[in-house]
């Protein structure tokens, strides 16, 4: 059985019209200084993502995985401990893709072309499907605007009044904006999380970047820690699906051979 060409028949045809981002802001260099208050600032930087265990938002997402562009608008829910709810809007009738999962597991619906993969990690579907792999928890918190979730950060440095680092298992980087510190991004190995177009203190837009992806998510209709109905982490797939394997998918999306 042929793979569905999931970018060519869905998420690259999901078209959305939107300005251009913001620019993205220029991560300061350079060793800094030392800057005992690091721990105050990171936990002001974080209050407010950090107590963020449910959030509902419509992603716009742009950019390009692999040799592919991306272009799309998805409704996601995510909550605590590592739920997941990803639907792929078209333009009109059925979803593009529904991914939902609990506890590890997901599955992947493909109501155009009745195709499901079931029981696989929810980061190896969203790596296939934008070439990042991020596990539920990760992706809410990088939605919410804490990087890559919460830390305990063992020294920091700062640039200026208005720049600092925080050294981690990678670097968290703080802003002062507005009289306070927010986080500003977040470097793990290869992968950078950074945040702009902040409004009432909550960043807008999401630049996502691997050596593979780069990607810009423009959030709108953001609500936290609302209850989300638990039925909406459980797909009902029709009995006449026709199976799909990760691989499969690997190979029908960005990174993959097509």
């Amino acid at each position: 059985m042929t793979p569905p060409r999931l970018f060519a028949a869905s998420l690259i045809a999901i078209l959305v019209a939107a300005c251009g981002p913001p620019p993205r802001p220029v991560l300061p260099s350079g060793s800094g200084t030392p800057f005992p208050g690091f721990g105050a600032a990171y936990d002001q930087a974080t209050a407010e993502c950090g107590s963020v265990n449910a959030i509902t938002a419509e992603l716009a997402l742009s950019g390009r995985a692999g040799g592919s562009k991306l272009r799309g608008r998805i409704n996601a829910g995510l909550a605590a401990p590592e739920d997941i709810v990803l639907e792929g809007l078209a333009p009109f009738g059925k979803p593009a893709f529904v991914l939902s999962g609990r506890g590890g597991a997901a599955t992947l619906w493909l109501p155009r072309d009745e195709r499901v993969l079931r029981g696989a990690p929810p980061a190896a579907i969203v790596e296939a499907l934008a070439g990042v792999a991020l596990t539920p928890s990760e992706l809410r918190a990088a939605i919410a605007g804490c990087g890559l979730g919460l830390t305990v950060p063992s020294g920091g440095r700062m640039f200026n009044d208005d720049w600092a680092a925080m050294d981690t298992a990678g670097t968290v980087y703080l802003r002062r904006m507005d009289g306070r510190w927010r986080v500003a991004a977040a470097v793990r190995d290869a992968l950078t999380i950074q945040y702009a177009d902040f409004v009432d203190g909550r960043a807008a837009t999401v630049y996502v970047r691997t050596p593979v992806a780069d990607l810009t998510i423009r959030l709108s209709q953001v609500e936290t820690n609302a209850p989300i109905d638990r039925r909406a982490f459980d797909l009902e797939i029709p009995p006449n699906a026709q199976p799909l394997s990760l691989e499969e998918l690997r190979r029908a999306g960005p990174l993959g051979e097509k």
